[in-house]
């Protein structure tokens, strides 16, 4: 038993020192375009002229006939590319490379496309790979069996559980199994907390949000001072979505399934992140000219002409929103990759720190 609890504490010294060290910690500098949290905190002064801070809309958003396309698949392409290299320079080092778990529950079509690509861009990136795959009618004890197994696992860097699991299972239970310090998912309590607060660094920022703030900074598109309108509150995308928003010092909003009269809220918004999983929920209508729109969504929908069986529908009504934003995340192309990229880098992220590489 006091074997145990020693582990447990020394883990514990070990996932704080990791948190008290990221401030200073430049070890994946140069890969991404977003800095550490930390380093956005700035000291509020309500004194300034309100004019000051007024939201502008870009002089040639009027001009704008289709929107600029934000190229999410090109992005990430990039960023694997740089990841990759990290990979090997790590490798040739000290001889040691990253390793992502998977587990997948049941037997969703989408789930298991998703889970393929990760493993095809851990393959291309360097990064080594395992996937469990469990049955729907397996118990939660088999999955708690595979977490723990990758937890112990030295070799083992991050760790994640692909979503939705079948409707049965304790979701949150299960995913506060995976240790803090492999949590390349970034749902861990302790990291969306350290997103929430100001001088914080959270170990891991979400996959899909961290490459959301991505592809806004590699556009040019200005945050700080901005109306940002949030659709959809998950604890996935919607919640730290809005969270690291404001840690940019964007003023946001957050539209629910309960919000009164949403196509308002998003018209004053000069950036929108539509993520409920709703297609076409979102219509020109909702956009004001000039807006910036992530679409987050991806809805598959059965199509027997396509490769896998189905399509891919964003929230946003693609067709309307480009004759009024003036820069637009397609589906699939915008989000997606650069979900796959944010998970390899909080991987090697999780393995540099591990191996205490620079």
């Amino acid at each position: 038993m006091l074997g145990g609890r020693w582990s447990v504490a020394l883990r514990i010294c070990g996932t704080l020192r990791a948190f008290y060290t990221l401030r200073n910690d430049a070890s994946c500098c140069g890969i991404l375009r977003s800095p550490p949290l930390v380093s956005l905190d700035i000291l509020e002064d309500w004194r300034l002229n309100a004019s000051h801070v007024r939201t502008r809309v870009s002089s040639c958003a009027n001009q704008l006939s289709s929107a600029a396309l934000i190229d999410g698949k090109a992005v990430a392409e990039e960023i694997r590319y740089e990841i990759a290299k990290e990979v090997k320079r790590m490798n040739s080092s000290i001889g040691k490379v990253p390793g992502l778990a998977v587990i997948l529950v049941g037997h969703r079509r989408d789930s298991q496309t998703y889970v393929h690509n990760k493993v095809i861009a851990c393959e291309e990136a360097g990064i080594r790979s395992e996937v469990v795959e469990l049955p729907d009618c397996c118990s939660e004890d088999e999955i708690v069996c595979a977490l723990t197994n990758f937890n112990e696992n030295p070799d083992i860097h991050g760790v994640l559980v692909q979503l939705p699991l079948p409707k049965y299972f304790d979701e949150a239970k299960i995913l506060s199994m995976v240790w803090l310090e492999k949590d390349v998912d970034g749902f861990h309590p302790l990291n969306m907390g350290n997103i929430a607060m100001r001088g914080r660094e959270p170990l891991y920022i979400p996959c899909t949000p961290k490459g959301c703030i991505e592809l806004l900074l590699r556009s040019g598109v200005e945050i700080k001072g901005k109306r940002a309108v949030v659709i959809g509150r998950s604890n996935i995308v919607g919640l730290p979505m809005s969270l690291l928003l404001q840690r940019y010092h964007a003023t946001v909003t957050v539209v629910h399934a309960f919000t009164k009269n949403p196509e308002m809220i998003a018209r004053e918004a000069d950036i929108v992140v539509a993520a409920v999983g709703i297609p076409n929920l979102v219509r020109g209508s909702w956009l004001k000219h000039g807006a910036v729109v992530i679409d987050v969504g991806t809805f598959p929908i059965e199509d027997a002409t396509s490769e896998h069986g189905y399509r891919l529908n964003g929230d946003v009504c693609y067709e309307e929103a480009v004759k009024v934003a003036s820069a637009i995340t397609p589906v699939p192309g915008g989000v997606g990759p650069m979900t796959v990229a944010m998970l390899l880098y909080n991987t090697l992220h999780s393995a540099k720190r591990a191996h205490d590489f620079r």
